[in-house]
């Protein structure tokens, strides 16, 4: 399945209903921060799910979820599977959209890799903290579970607010994206658990890393040397070991076809490699994909 497939079947491109669309706050608690986030969020609405039964008075999880080039943050739920999973585990799930480009798609202004191709600068790191503490407004968010979950274009923003935002976040899983090329622009202030998963077949952004080429606008680094890269922020020693488990999460391949690897020694985060073995860039998920990643996140609160 390619992305522009998944977009066409679900029938939407650019944003979609589904879900809640959240105006700006209401009330403004910390005054000047508030009014710049109710500026963005106005400029940029975002969708989001509360959790069926949401109780006010219990800290819920958060899930920001950051959708692929071309495609929506509805698109990525649907793909993902992640609106049931909201209400069965309890979770408050966020998906806003990125930016039109000049050919109409979707795109966050990640690293130099990705996305931004039209050069407009926009400011998603902004954006999207704006989006979390519009969300804390609203609702009683368990500070120690706030989750990115991002696919391709939306893994490697991910990873930038891994570098950026990294007091405000628990883990990060990123499918098919990478970290900068170049460790000195990232510089978080806290450990950030990580999660990469990668195919070793995918053909748009390489496993192995890579140069540029169309939607990629610098080189970026492989799967290993992102997962490497993140050891040394969050101060593994290491090394990258195979735990021996083996995944299911594609429909298409054998059984056990993803390796997880896990990096020894962490302390306050944990760094895993999940290969996926002939996995390509958007493969058939099955439907415990959301589950598994569910289970990564919860076992990784901030420490």
């Amino acid at each position: 399945m390619n992305l522009l497939l998944a977009v066409a079947l679900l029938g939407c491109l650019g944003g979609c209903s589904a879900g809640n669309l959240a105006p700006a706050p209401d009330h403004a608690g910390d005054s000047a921060d508030a009014d710049a986030d109710a500026a963005l969020i106005q400029a940029r609405p975002y969708e989001y799910k509360e959790p069926a039964g949401y109780d006010p008075q219990r800290p819920t999880p958060l899930v920001l979820l950051l959708h692929g080039y071309k495609t929506s943050g509805a698109v990525q739920k649907a793909y993902f599977g992640l609106g049931a999973l909201a209400d069965s585990a309890g979770v408050l799930l966020a998906y806003p959209d990125g930016t039109a480009d000049s050919k109409g798609f979707l795109f966050w202004n990640a690293t130099d890799a990705c996305c931004d191709s039209d050069h407009l600068g926009i400011d998603d790191v902004a954006y999207l903290r704006a989006v979390l503490r519009d969300l804390r407004r609203r609702y009683n968010i368990d500070r120690q579970r706030v989750f990115v979950i991002g696919h391709s274009n939306g893994g490697f923003m991910g990873y930038r607010l891994a570098c950026e935002l990294s007091d405000e976040l628990a883990a990060v899983v990123s499918m098919a994206g990478a970290t900068w090329a170049d460790p000195g622009r990232c510089h978080p202030s806290s450990p950030v658990s990580i999660l990469q998963i990668h195919g070793d077949a995918d053909e748009t952004v390489h496993y192995g890393g890579g140069a540029p080429s169309p939607p990629l606008l610098a080189p970026y680094p492989s799967a290993r040397e992102t997962a490497a890269q993140w050891m040394r922020y969050d101060g593994c020693p290491g090394p990258l070991t195979d735990t021996g488990t083996r995944l299911d999460l594609v429909s298409n391949l054998p059984d056990g076809h993803t390796r997880v690897e896990r990096a020894a020694g962490c302390a306050g985060a944990a760094v895993e490699l999940w290969t996926i073995a002939g996995g390509v860039h958007i493969p058939p998920l099955l439907p415990t994909f959301a589950a598994t990643l569910y289970d990564f996140l919860m076992a990784h609160p901030k420490q």
